[in-house]
């Protein structure tokens, strides 16, 4: 549905694919031949005023200990239990088929992480394609995941298992639970105006992950350097996907929101960052870290890379000094962290400079990684 602004009323037709502004207006792409009745949705994640809508009213029985529920912007749920605070996340792993059980430990766990939690259960639905899957298989999906958790001393409570029809390849639906005290809990929603904004390691780790594993045949057809590829492949263990380590220090050393960029890449997380808090923001692209076998990458593909999925890259909102010790303990820690940009008054813009001026910050619900796959 196209969002139109009318006044100061919004209606929404989804038969064409929203690009965001930094007001949250939308510019639209039409698709022909859909109906306005029940249109297709396109891949990505849903429009926010549209998953808005859906939740509206459907959030299931009213708890009084519930901290945080359904929201846009925000990544986990939580549950008071006393004194401490249950986090809860769930999470698929769709564009990787390799290492994806893996992947399905990492990324749920590193959501976790961004509130201030420690990782703590994890289990997992594993959906296997008939008439290509092996014992083998099923049995190297189970051993990702115990090393994984066992890297974080994470236990496995349960899950579920099967091969089952409709499927191209395997699919991991993950779910960690953590804890976190009460008063250490972090939100996404919880940055301030005049806060800074921090980004570890550098953009597109796990999309160039992805990438170099999943499309490599096709890479090395179009000129890709061999080693190019293997360094970006690498790219899941150094500088790794996982961000728990750099939470963990950001979260005990006063920050003030955290956030795992991932699907939408850069552009994305900041803005759902920036959305949850209520507050405009402006970010400094010449200040923004690219890895340089993912510049090759998105170059070589024609990908934004402030829009591909990033997985392995924290944001962190924290006030000037707060900002300052944290940069300096993560770089003395050995994680890269650069100040980017500052988060502005509530109903600011969101701009993004580069060495052209200064922009609307804009981005997409679609990442640039399903242009490829």
């Amino acid at each position: 549905m196209l969002v139109r602004k009318r006044r100061t009323k919004v209606s929404l037709d989804l038969s064409a694919t929203p690009v965001y502004n930094g007001d949250m207006t939308a510019t639209t792409r039409r698709i022909p031949g859909r109906g306005r009745g029940d249109p297709l949705l396109e891949p990505g994640k849903l429009p926010p005023e549209i998953l808005a809508s859906m939740l509206k009213g459907r959030t299931g029985a009213f708890d009084p200990r519930l901290r945080l529920g359904p929201r846009i912007g925000e990544d986990v749920g939580v549950v008071e239990n006393g004194d401490q605070c249950l986090v809860f996340k769930t999470d698929p792993v769709t564009f990787a088929s390799d290492r994806i059980g893996w992947y399905a430990v990492h990324v749920n766990a590193n959501d976790v992480a961004t509130s201030g939690a420690r990782p703590r259960w994890f289990q997992a639905c594993i959906l296997l394609p008939p008439g290509r899957t092996r014992r083998s298989d099923a049995e190297a999906v189970f051993e990702q995941i115990h090393k994984a958790c066992l890297s974080l001393d994470v236990a496995i409570v349960g899950g579920h298992t099967e091969v089952t029809h409709g499927l191209e390849q395997a699919v991991v639906v993950g779910s960690m639970i953590g804890e976190v005290e009460t008063r250490r809990l972090v939100t996404t929603g919880g940055a301030r105006e005049g806060d800074r904004l921090l980004l570890t390691k550098g953009i597109v780790i796990e999309g160039a992950a992805i990438l170099a594993r999943e499309r490599y045949a096709q890479l090395r057809r179009m000129g890709m350097a061999a080693a190019i590829l293997d360094r970006a492949a690498a790219y899941l263990d150094e500088p790794g996907i996982s961000v728990v380590p750099e939470a963990r220090i950001a979260a005990a050393m006063g920050a003030t929101s955290m956030h795992d960029p991932t699907e939408g890449g850069l552009r994305a997380g900041i803005m759902e960052m920036a959305l949850a808090s209520g507050l405009g923001v402006r970010v400094d692209r010449r200040r923004i870290p690219l890895l340089e076998e993912s510049r090759l990458l998105c170059q070589a593909l024609g990908l934004d890379p402030l829009g591909t999925i990033t997985s392995g890259s924290l944001l962190a909102a924290a006030g000037a000094a707060a900002a300052a010790r944290i940069c300096s303990a993560l770089n003395k820690a050995g994680i890269l962290c650069t100040d980017i940009g500052e988060f502005l008054k509530a109903g600011g813009p969101h701009e993004l400079v580069d060495a052209d001026g200064c922009h609307s910050l804009t981005y997409s619900t679609r990442d640039e990684i399903t242009r490829i796959f």
